[in-house]
């Protein structure tokens, strides 16, 4: 059953989506996507390092709280430099987390910004109403999924007009129908264009970069395998194939996937530390975490095993290469369970 979502209703403060992030002394920052709440924290810094270039940044992670630093880190510095406290993982904060933080907020320190990010869930449920009642002077920065297609092309027009460009239409819903499954990706290719292309974006300039993705993609593929969806997998692996998608990309996807759930499951440390020691952004981690959960370390090894056993065929060493993407795709679908 999932779990509830803290209520918003009777919020007293501002709220406001991740594009309106703003300096208050408390920025509460709730919702389930995580690629925006990190992009809202990044704005923030910006923000608030254009004000003043000695900022000082502290990231905390609140289910690994230690009693008193949060105190700590927002008493005056020795050169009185403003001060960001990021705090993460708050929907799976330590008591000592909740109870230090309420008390803070009765006064929150001058030159500190503390930032909370709460993912959903119930868990500081308290903490949370305390802010959305008024006491700290905060404000909520709301990071919702964007799941309807009005949303992402929404987003995508706004990444476009932050840069001062201009892309057609058209290409805008292209891009959005080539990246449906990951708000990440459709950003990057944004980004890429943007760096790229010189000129308006258009319908071909779209389709020279993505257009082997508008029909299907290989990562499509590898998310609803991953999601222990077996048959459909199979489905969409032959409408690739039948449209075009070679198979060394679909392998190469697969193994990208199971190389970062490998590499964040070995890790043992904080979500934060994992991020930072492995080269990764935080929702990269996050989502490794969640694609990696209910699978063994044998589990892992024979995925590893059939998708190298697929790179040969696909490469040349066997005369049958889509039944081996076949067999791949079933095995990481069992979570690498015995074929």
């Amino acid at each position: 059953m999932p779990a509830k979502k803290p209520a918003r209703a009777a919020a007293k403060i501002d709220q406001v989506p991740w594009s309106g992030i703003r300096p208050a002394p408390v920025v509460l920052v709730t919702g389930p996507e995580a690629f925006l709440a990190d992009r809202a924290s990044s704005v923030l810094k910006d923000l608030l390092v254009g004000e003043d270039p000695a900022l000082e940044v502290h990231d905390l992670e609140a289910d690994q709280y230690a009693p008193g630093l949060l105190a700590t880190l927002a008493s005056p510095s020795l050169f009185g430099e403003p001060r960001l406290v990021r705090v993460t993982n708050v929907e799976k904060c330590t008591d000592a987390f909740i109870t230090e933080t309420i008390s803070y907020l009765q006064a929150p320190a001058d030159d500190v910004t503390l930032v909370l990010r709460h993912g959903g869930g119930v868990r500081g449920k308290k903490l949370l109403d305390t802010i959305r009642s008024g006491v700290g002077g905060g404000v909520e920065v709301l990071c919702d999924e964007l799941k309807r297609e009005t949303d992402r092309i929404d987003f995508v027009n706004a990444e476009f007009r932050a840069a001062r460009r201009k892309i057609a239409p058209s290409a805008v819903r292209t891009l959005v129908v080539a990246f449906a499954d990951d708000l990440a990706e459709l950003a990057a290719a944004c980004r890429q264009l943007l760096a790229d292309e010189a000129q308006e974006i258009t319908d071909k300039v779209v389709d020279k970069y993505y257009g082997g993705r508008v029909e299907t993609n290989a990562f499509k593929v590898a998310d609803i395998a991953l999601a222990g969806r077996s048959a459909p997998a199979i489905v969409e692996l032959r409408h690739a194939l039948a449209t075009g998608e070679a198979p060394v990309p679909i392998v190469a996807a697969f193994a990208s996937k199971i190389r970062t759930m490998a590499k964040v499951s070995a890790f043992r440390g904080p979500s934060g530390q994992a991020a930072s020691a492995l080269g990764m952004a935080p929702w990269q981690v996050q989502r490794a975490q969640r694609d990696v959960a209910g699978w063994s370390e044998a589990g892992l090894a024979n995925a590893i095993t059939s998708i190298a056993e697929a790179d040969t065929a696909v490469k040349g060493g066997s005369r049958d290469a889509h039944y081996a993407l076949e067999v791949m795709v079933r095995t990481i679908a069992r979570r690498g369970e015995a074929r």
